[in-house]
């Protein structure tokens, strides 16, 4: 039971010391047209983690997907731009995914 007190005071330390470490962790994505026909998505997260790894998906209107891969070392993926109305699909897991239409995509 002792322990059970000291851990839970322990966490409730560290986010009373660290609240926006703790807590903090909403994930950020941006994307932009190349001009050479391809689409360049920068991804991370508001604690400045890194999104290395991150899986990326772009699918059609229906949700098709398009072309599927992850966010490189540098937080960034690129792909060829599809034809017609699509849609990026930042998804770091339950909670942090980020959608991006491709009618706000700029050049």
């Amino acid at each position: 039971m002792f322990k059970k007190k000291l851990i839970v005071v322990g966490v409730l330390m560290l986010i009373a010391i660290f609240p926006a470490q703790v807590l903090a962790h909403t994930p950020l994505c941006s994307c932009y047209e190349g001009g050479d026909g391809t689409v360049i998505c920068e991804g991370g997260f508001s604690d400045g983690s890194s999104a290395a790894g991150v899986e990326v998906r772009v699918v059609d209107e229906d949700g098709t997907v398009l072309i599927k891969g992850k966010m490189d070392e540098f937080s960034e993926f690129m792909f060829d731009k599809p034809d017609g109305p699509y849609k990026v699909i930042f998804d770091a897991g339950p909670g942090h995914e980020v959608e991006i239409k491709s009618k706000d995509i700029a050049e």
